[in-house]
This record gives structure tokens, sequence and C-alpha cells, in this order.
């Protein structure tokens, strides 16, 4: 494949912690003919041409092994603001809570899609894994923060064992947009804590391998929602906390691990959804009550149920997670046709 290409225009922002590159012009292989999102992350993994660009804006020298980011794509009708294929340097995943919430605060702040100074303004927007909104609420003109609601969350698996270099592990997998398998970081003797995140990853990824090899998590609806995308693994900060209103609000970090080893340095909007149908499920968080959900990096998004329903025949939650992004920079990429080192590498 050629090594040459137009420049590359990218806006980049970050949602606690964890970037999120926004491609305006995304390559014409995804943006034509009358397709759902769903459809198009199809297309973009099958097209050589879009791989290379991925890998291009993922990898090293312009990116690293933890990037992420989005082609701006059409939505699927006009119910929708607009539509976004998530990438990251492995390839295309079907949901992302903190992209969700980056694009929403770009597109009220760059005028995209207008709001007030003052008030809740909702961007919608076409995922693969269904439609989600991006509820963005401005004071003074500025995004203060945004609510991501997300598609029906549902738990798919509990009590599931996975032998792993420190022992056998009992998981238990959800749905959040994206297929999560989660446990207690301490029952791999670690901490969620950025000394152990070496470690971290490296039991992440043996429990999404074996559960993937053992075909564990086969989406109910959409096979193409199938695969377990990360590993959550959790603990807790303090005790629930019973609130004026008889609310309770749970206070809780958690490292996600996705992909082939990414780390999330946000709390992960998805792999927070999951966790809200988990603890739903279980009786731990009722509507009303809060979930604080820290990341590794101390960074918090607050989550609670927004409704109860029922997904493929089974109860689910749709969840509601409000988090704050901020703009970084905007980047113009080229590459030089003598540069060998294209469309770039990874290296940890």
């Amino acid at each position: 494949m050629s090594t040459t290409t137009e420049p590359i225009e990218t806006i980049d922002w970050h949602t606690g912690g964890e970037p999120f590159r926004i491609v305006r012009d995304s390559p014409a292989e995804v943006t034509g003919g009358g397709l759902t999102v769903a459809e198009r992350r199809i297309v973009a993994a099958q097209s050589a041409h879009v791989q290379w660009v991925r890998a291009l804006l993922c990898s090293e020298p312009r990116g690293h092994a933890d990037m992420y980011g989005g082609f701006l794509v059409p939505p699927d009708d006009a119910g929708a603001h607009l539509g976004v294929l998530f990438w990251h340097k492995d390839g295309f995943s079907t949901a992302c809570g903190h992209g969700t919430i980056a694009l929403g605060a770009w597109a009220v702040a760059s005028g995209l899609v207008p709001a007030p100074a003052d008030g809740v303004t909702d961007v919608v927007v076409d995922v693969p894994s269904g439609r989600v909104t991006a509820g963005v609420r401005t004071v003074s003109g500025l995004v203060e923060d945004v609510t991501f609601t997300n598609v029906a969350s549902h738990v798919h698996a509990r009590g599931v064992e996975v032998a792993t270099s420190r022992g056998t592990v009992t998981v238990d997998i959800a749905f959040g947009g994206a297929m999560y398998a989660v446990l207690p970081a301490g029952e791999v003797g670690l901490r969620v804590r950025p000394e152990d995140v070496t470690d971290l990853v490296a039991v992440g990824r043996e429990i999404r391998n074996a559960l993937d090899a053992a075909g564990a998590a086969e989406h109910p609806g959409d096979t193409r929602l199938s695969g377990v995308y990360g590993t959550i693994l959790t603990e807790e900060v303090r005790p629930p906390e019973l609130r004026a209103d008889g609310s309770r609000q749970l206070h809780q970090r958690n490292v996600t691990v996705f992909a082939d080893g990414e780390v999330d340095r946000s709390p992960c909007g998805s792999g927070t959804s999951a966790r809200v149908a988990l603890l739903a499920d279980a009786g731990e968080l009722r509507p009303g009550d809060e979930l604080l959900h820290e990341s590794v990096v101390g960074s918090v998004f607050r989550a609670r149920i927004a409704r109860r329903t029922t997904a493929h025949g089974v109860p689910a939650v749709v969840p509601a997670v409000t988090g704050t992004a901020h703009a970084v920079g905007t980047c113009r990429f080229t590459v030089d046709a003598r540069d060998t080192l294209v469309p770039g590498f990874v290296l940890r």
C-alpha cells in the first residue's frame, strides 16, 4: 500500500484523562452509501485503507499504544446529529462512553449543535451498539459537564471461572454497549493504582483471552457485539453512604483493560454502564442511588440508573454516566513518502 496520504486534520479532546481524537473528514469508504453505523464499522474493519489511516493516527510517532479516537460518519437517520466509528490501536470498538462525552462537549463548544448559554442540550449520536445521547450542560456559555445516556445494559453471566497465572478467579460478565468481565482486583492480589498497572494489564489480557477462547460472551441479539472487549478490575473506596434523601452513594475505583492490553485512563463510560447493570442486578444500586466511579488516575464519573427496562428478554437498565471533557488541541498530520516507519509502530 502507498505510504502517501493527504494531510489529516484532527481535533483532540480528553475525558477524565483518556484521549479522544476526532476526525471530521473521515475516509470515503465509511462515509458514503445508506449504511447504518454498525454496518460502517464492518466496512471499516475490512478496508485496508481505513485500517491504515486508523493505524497512522494511533501508532507512534503520532499516537501511542493507548490512543483512542473516532471517525465521524453520517448517522443512521435524521433522528441523530452524527454517527461515529470508535477506534483504538487494535481496531474498531462497538461502544465508547468517554468518547461520547467528548463528542457531546465538542459538538456544543464548536457550535455544531446549538446550545443555550445556560441549560442542557441533547447531542444524539449513533454508535455501532445503538443510539446514545450526550446531555451537555452549559453554564455561562461554557460546557460544565456531559451526561452520557447509554443503550440498555444487562448482566450476561455470573460466576464464570477463569484460570489465570495468579490462580483461578470468578468473574461476572455484563454488557454496557460492549461485553466486559468484572472482578475485584483483590482476587488477583492487586490494587487499582498506577504502580500495579503493568500487572493489571497482564491479568486483564489473560482473562479476556481465556473467555473469548471459550466463547463466553456471545451477545443474545447481535453477533457483531459478541466477545469480551475488556476486563474491569474493581475495588471499594469506602462503604456506601446514606444521603439525606434516603438514597445511597457508592464510591468504587476501577481500571478497565480493553482490546489487547490498552488501559483506560478514564473510569470507562461503557464499562461503568456494565458495572451499573451488575450492581443493579445485585440490588446494590437502586434508582436514585449514585455510583462514584473512579479511574486509576483519579478522575471520576457519576453514574446512576436512568430507568429500568428489558433487553433480549432479560432485566436491564439504561445507565446515565456524567463526566467532563476538555479540549487538548488540533493536529495536522502529514506523511513523508520517504518515511519507512509508516503507518507507525507500537512500543510499550
